[in-house]
């Protein structure tokens, strides 16, 4: 935010509450931008860490991959204000073609900033009320990084916060209609990156 201030006398004691109201105005300001950088809207996870590759428990468990498929334990805070609840994306960006949707559920409640390990597959999503996507495995719910040998792939984390509690979809759906629904209703996002290779 920036203080604009446009003097339009030149007396002396116009020129001198101008130049007070000023300063006042750009105090606030930087007041407002720090505590707007302090409250930053922030992503983590118990079991993924930047610059780690994705442990076992979070990956694909079938043809080549032989994991645990375990959806992540994912932290945020600093959600905006006026969030009505949260999405939560994973989406391969390196995979061939358009990407590749591992994960993408919608109708997380406002009062929620945290999901346990495995909420996809023990129930607890299905228990707050939210509904996850079909990913691109043609499964219901989290599908764990399994990229084909060679270059490890990147995989974006995404944790929204929405204007809206009813994105109206519905288990099942195809992952790129929740990022597209998802999209339409985001005030806020928060972002955590990490690898995985064979």
């Amino acid at each position: 935010m920036r203080a604009r201030c446009l003097v339009v006398s030149l007396t002396s004691s116009w020129w001198h509450r101008s130049i007070l109201v000023c300063a006042m105005l750009a105090l606030t300001a930087a007041q407002s931008s720090v505590a707007r950088a302090d409250g930053a809207f922030t992503l983590t996870s118990a079991n993924l860490r930047v610059g780690s590759p994705v442990p076992n428990a979070q990956v694909f468990d079938q043809n080549d991959c032989k994991g645990g498929n375990r959806s992540p334990q994912l932290t945020w805070r600093g959600a905006p204000a006026g969030t009505r609840g949260f999405a939560i994306t994973i989406f391969d960006e390196d995979a061939p073609g358009r990407g590749w949707w591992h994960w993408a559920v919608a109708g997380i409640p406002a009062n929620v900033d945290s999901l346990p390990e495995n909420a996809s597959s023990s129930g607890f999503l299905k228990k707050l009320g939210a509904v996850e996507a079909r990913n691109d495995f043609d499964t219901d719910g989290y599908g764990g990084p399994c990229p084909p040998p060679g270059k490890p792939h990147r995989y974006i984390i995404t944790v929204y916060a929405l204007n809206s509690a009813d994105l109206r979809l519905a288990q099942g759906r195809p992952a790129l209609m929740f990022d597209h629904e998802i999209g339409t209703a985001a005030i806020g996002s928060a972002k955590l990156v990490v690898s995985y290779g064979r």
